[in-house]
C-alpha cells in the first residue's frame, strides 16, 4: 500500500467499515486494484468519502451507498479508452455505474489495465488538473413512436424538443417508454407535448434538468 500518514489510512478504513456488508468487499477489492496499478498512490477522504490521489492529481474516487457502490477514474483520456471498451457505464455517479458485486466490474486485469492508463496520463504531463473528470458521452435519446407523432402535431413543441438538452429529451423519452399500459402512455404523451410547448423541463416542478442548467438555459 502507498505510502501515506497513518490517519488517513485510518479514515478510509473507517469509511470501509461502516459500509454495508455487501460494499466492504467490493470497496477493499477497488482498493487493491488502485494500489495495484499505481504503486505510490496516496489515499485521502475528500467530500466524506475515499479518494486517491497521485503525485497530487485525483486519480479516481470510491463511495459506498445503501444498495450500491460507485468507482470512478478521473481524465479524459482514460475516459476515452473506457468508453472504447465499452466499460463505461452511465446509471450511476462514477465511470463504472452502480455496482452490487465485484463480478459486475471488468475483469481483474482489465481494470488494474484502466488505473494504469489514469496514472499515465498524470505521469506524461496529459492531465495536470484535479478536476478533470472523465467526460462518458451519453447516446442520444431513442424518440418513441408516439411522441414523435404528437410533436409532428405541434409545432411549437417539436421546435422546443429540438432546442433542449440530451438530458432534457432523454429524460421525457424515458419516462413515456416506461409507460407499461398504452392509456398511460397515451396520457404521458399529451403531457409531455403540453409541457415541451411551453418550455418546462419532464422535472420543471424542481427546476431540474439531467443536464445540471435546465431548459432555460438552452433555449437562451
Amino acid at each position: 500500500m502507498a505510502t501515506v500518514t497513518d490517519g488517513r489510512i485510518v479514515a478510509v478504513d473507517a469509511y470501509i467499515n461502516k459500509a454495508a456488508g455487501f460494499a466492504q468487499p467490493i470497496l477493499e477489492y477497488l482498493r487493491e486494484v488502485v494500489h495495484a496499478g499505481t504503486p505510490g498512490v496516496v489515499e485521502e477522504m475528500k467530500w466524506s468519502r475515499p479518494f486517491f490521489v497521485y503525485e497530487g492529481v485525483i486519480l479516481g474516487n470510491m463511495s459506498a451507498f445503501k444498495a450500491h457502490c460507485s468507482f470512478g477514474l478521473w481524465g479524459s483520456e482514460v475516459g476515452e479508452v473506457l468508453q472504447k471498451d465499452g466499460a463505461a457505464q452511465n446509471n450511476g455517479m462514477g465511470t463504472f455505474g452502480k455496482i452490487t458485486s465485484i463480478e459486475e466490474l471488468p475483469a481483474r486485469t482489465k481494470l488494474v489495465s484502466y488505473v494504469k492508463r489514469a496514472a499515465k496520463a498524470i505521469d506524461d504531463g496529459e492531465r495536470t488538473k484535479a478536476w478533470s473528470r472523465p467526460r462518458v458521452v451519453k447516446a442520444e435519446a431513442e424518440v418513441p413512436e408516439a411522441l414523435t407523432a404528437a410533436l409532428k402535431k405541434n409545432k411549437a413543441a417539436a421546435k422546443t424538443f429540438e432546442a433542449m438538452t440530451p438530458g432534457c429529451k432523454r429524460e421525457y423519452c424515458q419516462w413515456i417508454a416506461e409507460a407499461k399500459r398504452e392509456e398511460t402512455r397515451a396520457k404521458r404523451v399529451a403531457t409531455a407535448v403540453e409541457w415541451i410547448a411551453e418550455g418546462k423541463s419532464r422535472n420543471w416542478k424542481y427546476e431540474s434538468c439531467a443536464d445540471g442548467e435546465g431548459l432555460r438555459v438552452a433555449l437562451r
